[in-house]
């Protein structure tokens, strides 16, 4: 159970800085924040605990790894059955191709980001996974052309 904090400006700063490098050292971000060495780590694990920082990751460069395809599909379900949703949600959480969902308003249920190797990956993707699932009506590929903005963190 994650407990509640009161966050201040000290803790803004912290959550930033570890956004741009969560592999800084403790003392050089007490360093940056002001703080002292075990005044800085005793905020950042009451971040964690509190679930603010829910975990620590590295940003990869899609392409260097072979993942060239990239596509933002709109959902559209033929029911909303609680179970049939509960399944497709299930579903999709285990697909790595599936790199974000949201349940969105307007005409499609949901919008997913789609990264995969090339056409013919995406293509399987959609015939053996995606139009298999009993929920799903119909779905309509944007096919990203250059990603202009992506954020990593956000602003605290």
């Amino acid at each position: 159970m994650a407990h509640q904090i009161e966050i201040d400006d000290r803790d803004r700063k912290i959550v930033s800085i570890l956004q741009q490098d969560s592999r800084i050292s403790n003392a050089d971000l007490a360093g940056r924040t002001g703080m002292s060495t075990s005044a800085c780590w005793r905020r950042v694990k009451a971040l964690e605990e509190a679930g603010i920082i829910a975990r620590y990751g590295a940003v990869v460069d899609q392409e260097k790894l072979g993942l060239r395809f990239q596509a933002i599909v709109e959902v559209q379900l033929i029911r909303h059955d609680p179970g049939e949703v509960a399944d497709f949600i299930r579903a999709l959480e285990v697909r790595p191709e599936v790199q974000e969902c949201f349940a969105t308003t307007g005409d499609a249920d949901y919008h997913m980001r789609v990264v995969c190797e090339d056409i013919a990956t995406y293509n399987r993707f959609l015939e053996e996974f995606l139009f298999r699932q009993t929920a799903v009506r119909a779905a309509q590929t944007n096919v990203v052309l250059k990603n202009v903005k992506r954020a990593t963190g956000l602003t605290v």
